[in-house]
Parts: C-alpha cells; sequence; structure tokens
C-alpha cells in the first residue's frame, strides 16, 4: 500500500496531465514533466534527431555481408527465431518489416524516421537496444542507416521461413484427460476412487497410511472445513452414539446442507476476488454497497451453483441474454480492484490499473497463471507473449463500473412506502430553482462534453471533468466513471435515476459557476436539505456491477507496460498455448466466460479442484496454487488431479459433490498425529500418509470462540459489520471513522467485518488475513507473540471468555469437574484427560483465591450476578474460559 502511495505521489509531483482517451500526449507540467517533454518531443524524422544519430555511411551496402552479421551476433538472441522479444524478429524479411509491438521498426528509405536506428542509437536514454552486452558502434549504426536509406534490401536468397510456434509441452498445458483408477494392494482401507491413487502411491514408496482419527476428531475437522463453526456438544453426543454404517455420510451431508456452508467457502473465493468495503489507496474510499457481491457468492454456493455457471456469471453476467438483477450483481467480482479517487489522479492511468488488474486476475483465479508478468514484455517463463497479455487485456478494456439498485426480499415494500413522500417533498424542494438548475446544468454539460473533446482548451473544465470522474459517487463506492458516461447520454435517453443522480452531484459541487451566483442560489443550503429527505427515506441496497461500454474501446500494446507509449492495436484472444477463444456473434468478454468454463480448457477443472484439496488437506496437490506455470510447482499426484478435474466436470461442475468426495475418503479421515518414521521419508507430508495439522484462518478463530461463548449472531449476509477494535488502529484509516456496530451486529462472524484496505480490522490481520489489495490464493500461516496476546487480552476474546464463563455456569449444574468437562467440551469437542482435568482444576482453585483477596479485581472480570456463585468464583472462571480460548488445540485444525 506505501508504495501504491508513492507511486501515486511521484504521478502528482510528475506534473503530467495524460489525455483522456490515452492517445495524445495532453499537458505536461511540472520540472519532471519537462524533462519528459524535451527527451519525447522530436517527431520522427525530424532536424532534431538527425542532428544526433551518427550519419549515415556513404558507402554503398550489402545486406549479406554488411548488416546480416550486425542482426547475427547483437539482435538474434531477443529478436531471432527462438524468441521474438515485443514480437519483433529480425532473422526474416517480412517480419523484420512488418514490425513488433511499437509498429513498424525499418522505413525504407528513411532511417532518421526507423525505430530501430532510435533504439540502437540511444535516442530515448532509458531505452538503448541491445540491452545486454556492448553498445552498437557508430560505423554499424551508419551501416545500418545506410542500408535502410538505399531502400532495405533484403534478398529473398536470405529470408528465412517463420518458424512455427510449437505448442508447449508443459504438463498443465495439456488437456486433462481421465486416468484409470490404479489398482491396491490394502483394498480394506479404500474409501473411494481417491484412496486409489493415495494409496498405490504410498505402496510404492513402502508407507502405510495413517489410521483413522477418532470420531469425536472428524466431527470437529468437518464442521470447521465444511460450515467453519465447531461442533456442538449436542451434535458430538449424537454422532459418537450413531453406530448406522453410513453415519459420517449422514453428517456429510446435513454439513453440505448448512446455509453456514455458503460463508464458509465464501470466505476462501472472497480472497481470490480481493474482496473490500474500499477503495484503497491513500484517501481509501469507503464502499459501502460492496456487501451486495459478497451476498450473492455466499447464495450461489449454498445453492450449489455449478461452478460452470458461477464463472459465466461473474466474468460476464451482465452479457447474458436478459440478463437477471441478480446475474449483474456477479460482475461485482471485477469491481473489487483498487480505485484511486484522489485530486489530481489521471482518469485514463488508474481505469488502465483497473483492467491490468482484471486481466491479471481472472488469469490467476481461473487459469493459475501469472499472466499480469506479460504486461512489459514477453513473459519470462511461461509461453505468455506480451501481444497476448494486451489481447487478454482487450477482453474487458470495454467494460465499465456502474452501479445498479439491487433490492432484496422486504427491502421493496419499506421503499415503496416511503418514496412517494420523499418525491413530493424534492420537487417541492426543487421548484423554486428550476428554472435556473436547468440552465446551469446545460450549461455545465456543455462545458464537461467540450473539456472531453478538447483537453487544454479550458483548465477549468478540464478540472471539472476530473473531479467528476474522481469524485462521482464518493464514499458510496459507484462507478467511477459512472458521472462522465451519464453526462455522454443524451437527455432523452437518460432515465429518471441518472437525471436526479446528475443533478445532485451538480447541486452539491457547484463550484464551477461563481461564488456569488451560489450563494444567491442556495445551493449549499439546498444540497443540505436533500441529504436530510434521503435520509429519512430507506434506500435500496445497490449494487457494484459492470456493463459494456457503448463505444467499444480500441486495445494498444503498452509499450514496456506504459500506456501513454502506445503499439500496434490488438484484437481479444487467449493465450496461443491454450484452445483459441470461439467465434461468434457473442461479446468477447461472454465468449471468454464460456470459453474459461469449457472442458476444452485444460486449466480451469484442474485450478479449481486444486484449491478445494488445499483448503481440506492444507496443501494443494500443486503447492504453488496461484501458479500451475514452468516456475510453479509439480503436481504430487498428477493423476489423481487430472482424475479429480475430469469428475467435477463430470459430476456437473458441483462444488458439493467434488468436496463430498473428498471428505468421504480415507485419506481425508486419517489421522493427524506426527509419525516419526516420516519425518525423514516425507517430512512435507505431500504422499499424505497423514493429515495435517493446522491453525485456524483468523476469522475462523475469531467465529469459534464467538460460537462456543454463546455470542455469535448466525445472521446470513447482508451488509459489514463493524466489531469493536483498538481506537489507535481505526485512527489508521484516511478520515474514515470507524463506528462500532450496535448490539447483536458487533457479533456476526468474521467474513462480515468491514474490510478497510488501509486498515484492516486488527485481529484478523494478527492471524494473516489475506492482503485485499490482491487475489491471495492461500494464506500465510505464521506464529507470533502478538498471536498470544491478542487471545488473551483483545476485546473480543476477553468478552468471549466471559460469555464462555456464563454459559458453563448457567448450563452445566454440579461439580467444578463437571463444569470443567463440559467447558472441554465445547471448546475441543471432546472430554479432558486425568491430566488435563487435574491441571484446570488446580487453576480454578488458585484463581478463586486470588480474586477472594481482591473483590475489585474479580468485580471487574465479571459483573454478572449468577445465582449461588459468589464473585471470586465467578472471575475464576472468566480466567479458566480465557484458557481454553487460548488452548493451541481450540485455535488449530487436527
Amino acid at each position: 500500500m506505501k508504495k501504491r502511495r508513492l507511486e501515486a505521489t511521484m504521478g502528482r509531483a510528475n506534473g503530467i496531465s495524460k489525455s483522456r482517451n490515452g492517445s495524445r500526449a495532453g499537458m505536461l507540467v511540472g520540472r519532471v514533466g519537462i524533462f519528459f517533454l524535451a527527451i519525447a518531443a522530436p517527431k520522427l524524422g525530424g532536424a532534431q534527431e538527425t542532428a544526433v544519430l551518427p550519419p549515415a555511411s556513404s558507402a554503398k551496402v550489402d545486406f549479406v555481408r554488411d548488416i546480416e552479421p550486425i542482426f547475427k551476433n547483437r539482435c538474434l538472441s531477443c529478436h531471432g527465431a527462438a524468441l521474438q522479444s515485443g514480437e519483433l524478429r529480425l532473422d526474416e524479411r517480412e517480419a523484420a518489416l512488418k514490425g513488433g509491438h511499437s509498429g513498424p521498426v525499418i522505413k525504407p528509405g528513411d532511417s532518421a524516421g526507423s525505430r530501430l536506428i532510435h533504439l540502437v542509437s540511444g535516442l530515448k536514454k532509458d531505452l538503448v537496444m541491445p540491452m545486454a552486452g556492448e553498445r552498437l558502434t557508430a560505423n554499424e549504426i551508419g551501416m545500418v542507416r545506410a542500408w535502410i536509406d538505399q531502400g532495405a534490401d533484403w534478398p529473398q536468397s536470405v529470408s528465412k521461413p517463420a518458424a512455427t510456434a510449437e505448442k508447449s509441452k508443459h504438463w498443465s498445458f495439456q488437456p486433462a484427460r481421465k486416468p484409470p483408477v490404479p489398482p491396491v494392494r490394502d483394498s480394506a482401507w479404500v474409501s473411494n476412487e481417491i484412496d486409489h491413487f493415495i494409496l498405490a502411491r504410498l505402496e510404492r514408496e513402502g508407507i502405510k497410511p495413517s489410521a483413522e482419527s477418532d470420531r469425536a476428531t472428524l466431527i470437529r475437522r468437518l464442521s470447521l472445513d465444511l460450515v467453519g463453526l465447531p461442533p456442538t456438544p449436542e451434535a458430538v453426543a449424537a454422532f459418537l452414539q450413531d453406530h448406522r454404517p453410513d453415519a459420517y455420510e449422514r453428517l456429510v451431508d446435513r454439513l453440505l446442507d448448512s446455509s453456514h456452508y455458503g460463508e464458509k467457502w465464501a470466505r476462501h473465493w472472497l480472497d481470490l476476488a480481493r474482496y473490500a468495503d474500499s477503495d484503497g489507496y491513500e484517501t481509501d474510499q469507503l464502499r459501502p454497497h460492496a456487501w451486495r457481491y459478497r451476498h450473492w457468492v455466499i447464495e450461489a454456493l449454498n445453492r450449489d451453483m455449478p461452478f460452470d455457471r458461477f464463472t459465466i456469471e461473474q466474468i460476464a453476467g451482465d452479457l447474458l441474454p436478459g440478463a437477471t438483477v441478480d446475474q449483474r450483481v456477479a460482475t461485482g467480482f471485477h469491481r473489487n480492484t483498487l480505485s484511486n479517487r484522489e485530486g489530481g489522479a489521471d482518469l485514463e492511468e488508474f481505469r488502465v490499473e483497473q483492467v491490468v488488474d482484471r486481466a491479471s486476475t481472472v488469469g490467476t483465479v481461473w487459469l493459475g497463471l501469472t499472466v499480469g508478468c506479460a504486461r512489459c514484455h514477453d513473459h519470462k517463463y511461461d509461453p505468455i507473449s506480451q501481444r497476448e497479455f494486451y489481447q487478454f487485456y482487450a477482453l474487458f478494456n470495454s467494460a465499465d463500473e456502474i452501479n445498479i439498485d439491487a433490492p432484496l426480499p422486504g427491502d421493496m415494500g419499506p421503499y415503496l412506502r416511503a418514496r412517494a413522500e420523499y418525491e413530493r417533498k424534492r420537487r417541492e424542494l426543487l421548484a423554486p430553482l428550476e428554472k435556473e438548475l436547468v440552465e446551469l446544468q446545460a450549461s455545465w454539460e456543455k462545458g464537461l462534453l467540450e473539456a472531453e473533446a478538447n483537453p487544454g482548451r479550458d483548465h477549468r473544465w478540464d478540472r471539472a471533468y476530473e473531479v467528476l470522474g474522481l469524485i462521482w459517487g464518493g464514499h458510496q463506492g459507484e462507478g467511477q466513471l459512472e458521472g462522465i458516461r451519464i453526462v455522454k447520454t443524451p437527455l432523452e435517453q437518460r432515465t429518471q435515476s441518472q437525471k436526479d443522480r446528475l443533478l445532485d452531484y451538480f447541486i452539491r459541487r457547484g463550484s464551477i459557476i461563481s461564488e456569488e451566483r451560489f450563494k444567491a442560489l442556495q445551493l449549499k443550503e439546498v444540497g443540505q436539505k436533500l441529504d436530510e429527505l434521503e435520509k429519512a427515506c430507506p434506500p435500496l441496497p445497490r449494487a457494484p456491477t459492470m456493463e459494456e461500454s457503448p463505444i467499444p474501446r480500441a486495445t494498444q500494446i503498452h509499450i514496456r507496460g506504459n500506456f501513454r507509449d502506445l503499439g500496434i492495436e490488438v484484437k481479444p484472444g487467449t493465450p496461443a498455448v491454450l484452445p483459441p477463444l470461439p467465434d461468434g456473434s457473442a461479446p468477447p468478454r461472454l465468449r471468454l466466460a464460456r470459453w474459461l468454463s469449457s472442458p476444452d480448457n485444460p486449466l480451469t477443472a484442474r485450478v479449481t479442484v486444486n484449491r478445494s484439496w488445499q483448503e481440506l488437506f492444507g496443501r494443494g496437490l500443486v503447492l504453488t496454487s496461484e501458479d500451475f506455470g514452468k516456475q510453479g510447482s509439480l503436481p504430487t499426484h498428477p493423476e489423481l488431479l487430472d482424475w479429480l478435474a475430469a469428475e467435477f466436470m463430470e459430476r456437473g461442475w458441483s462444488l458439493k459433490k467434488l468436496h463430498k468426495l473428498m471428505v468421504m475418503s480415507a485419506c481425508y479421515r486419517q489421522s493427524s498425529k506426527a509419525r516419526p518414521e516420516l519425518q525423514t521419508l516425507d517430512p512435507n507430508n505431500t504422499l499424505l500418509a497423514r493429515q495435517s495439522r493446522r491453525r485456524l484462518p483468523a476469522e475462523l478463530i475469531r467465529d469459534s470462540a464467538l460460537a462456543i461463548s454463546g455470542l455469535l449472531n448466525p445472521q446470513i449476509g447482508g451488509p459489514s459489520v463493524r466489531p469493536p477494535q483498538p481506537e489507535s488502529v481505526s485512527q489508521q484509516g484516511f478520515d474514515n471513522k470507524w463506528v462500532v456496530s450496535e448490539g447483536s451486529q458487533r457479533y456476526r462472524r468474521g467474513l462480515y467485518i468491514f474490510l478497510q484496505r488501509t486498515s484492516p480490522f486488527a485481529q484478523l490481520v494478527t492471524f494473516d488475513l489475506a492482503d485485499p489489495g490482491r487475489s491471495c490464493t492461500r494464506r500465510e500461516r505464521s506464529n507470533s507473540p502478538l498471536q498470544a496476546l491478542t487471545l488473551l487480552n483483545d476485546e473480543v476474546f476477553f468478552e468471549a471468555a466471559q460469555a464462555l464463563a456464563v454459559r458453563i455456569l448457567l448450563e452445566q449444574p454440579g461439580s467444578a469437574a463437571d463444569r470443567i468437562a463440559y467447558g472441554f467440551r465445547l471448546a475441543v469437542a471432546r472430554e479432558p484427560d486425568a491430566v488435563e482435568k487435574n491441571r484446570l482444576a488446580s487453576y480454578l482453585e488458585r484463581q478463586t483465591e486470588v480474586f477472594r483477596q481482591n473483590r475489585a479485581e474479580a468485580e471487574a472480570m465479571m459483573a454478572v450476578h449468577i445465582e449461588g456463585v459468589d464473585p471470586a468464583e465467578r472471575a475464576a472462571w472468566v480466567a479458566l474460559s480465557s484458557v481454553l480460548l487460548n488452548l493451541d488445540e481450540f485455535i488449530t485444525w487436527e
């Protein structure tokens, strides 16, 4: 984040104001801008360049004798048959004359205007060819200049046919074919096909699998994995007493049917989607409607929406025929990019950054490839060229941000009842100013459109145009260019909502007119009254979505990733190493969505099943779940990965069926206890001879504490909430106050905590919350003293300890031993052993005695009166409950 702030600050310091369509130089101001102008201003072929270029040789040049050796020795390592950096090739005549990403580099008859001469001469000091080794001498440059000036004659006899690009042999780019299930010797251990693949490998290595976990461990494991909450003591007891052969499968089905399933698995998806409730960058403005996309994800997962449909609706739901509100809401996936609304930010620069992020994120999430590495140059490891990156970029380049009304059941009634009165009062308020406002708005829109068409003509309107793009919907998370789009829409084609919102914007930001007239019309007071009216009218939930621009944007390659330095135009497409994007009349983004979820795509199903495996087994079959390219890890069980991918598609892309298949396996049910012999044979447990013990994610630690203490509010979906956190953390956000949610809302699951990018919820960060600024495919797990201190002292966990103590005392009558056992069952779903009972009983006695010596501290620990329990005993139970919440076993998946 600091890096982004620094980059934004540097951009403003440069004083460079880019054009809005990215195709004109615009205005350059400031010292750094003047320097940039000095090195970029000379026109190709002009006298200024000729003066600094080495002179052309006066000799008659022969290509074979004079030029071909220069190309071979100095150019072809980067621009030959094996590698075409920038898609420029200099070993074949037609390709050389065609040029690369920046267009033709050789202009026969005009060496001074040829980009090749500029590059080898170092006309741009930051870009000199060749990039490695010694530069060409003045004599060599003069020879190449003379050859170009003499017509760039290249005999056909030395022209080589263009080499056909060879398809990559890398494993992940090969079609996913379903392999046969391998035979095993110990068939009694096997529960389903997964076990065949695991056991066959173990038997080859001479390793036996681990025994099955006890039933208490299994139900806790399943509950945490499938719904993200610990099981209740009643659920544990029922499972332990259920001796039917299919008891385990019944438990699995019940958990998969739970509405909490969608919450648990939505958290993983939101990590991938880089979800947050604020814009990022320095001002980090809020997105109060972002939750609507999260709500869609939860519902889609609970309905077990087939993953191919889940894909299509998020990538291009707005483009489906007769798209519903829900399908449009799904495109909120693309709205999770960072947005810069800071004053002075360049609209086009940050629009480009958003499109780059969308292309890169889709490549990571569905393809498991680091496609973004090809933004500035051909990918260094994977067969993805810079041209192909911008072809992929072009699929998203014409999608614009727009927010829509997206009511949920129960929202429309209150809104409609209040709306009529709102509109009546609005008309009364604006009626006296109607004529003036119509005239003012017309003049405003005219000035803005002129600024859009003629940047630089009037700095006041240029600024007003930029502010409209930046500030529109500020702190409301509206589409960043939505206001500009409304201005460009003819009046008769605007919806009433668009008309009202644009008028309200102008009223609130009328500073483009004279201050005297602004005051005379009392626009400030009118804006305040409009705010009051809106607060009194229940709003409809809105949702961030995408919509295709009425005028498609052309896409050009950005030379070295610089959106100001544009190269050749490219059409939408996908990397050539993968199946081609199908032709058709459907919009390119919709064709991409269908291509991603096609059975012919070798990556999507593999990547998806690998991430599910990662969540259920601690690590993926491919460890680098973000990178299936050449720099990624090889799969530990490639046949199993392909079998799962094929089975996933055959079962209708059902995630619930996939998860059931995995948790029903004997491999999943193994004990996680360490085995000394495996420390040498398989220290990282890649062969899966046991389960992998691991700490719970940040949200599940908090959710578990709330659940066992009885504090958890199990409400599904809805807006984000703000639980209490230290004020010092809240102050890190830029001018954004952290107002703690009231009542039961502060006890919602961690999934619903308002996620502000510049100052995320402190407790979640302590336990390794994913960076909300980028797509996260796997979270890190650290172990720090701060985590222990948080569990001991954080307000959330102290309150949970108090509530857990009350629950133990009220729900479990009898002796202290009985109550200790009940608390232990609540915390870790099992009975304590004799040693644990004795240690906890001794601790309880010592704490009781301590608090009897200090009644004030006892009252501070627990002020709630409980019949028959004195203050010292109550306080001691709070201390014991805190111990339970601090058990390693409590925060660990066994």
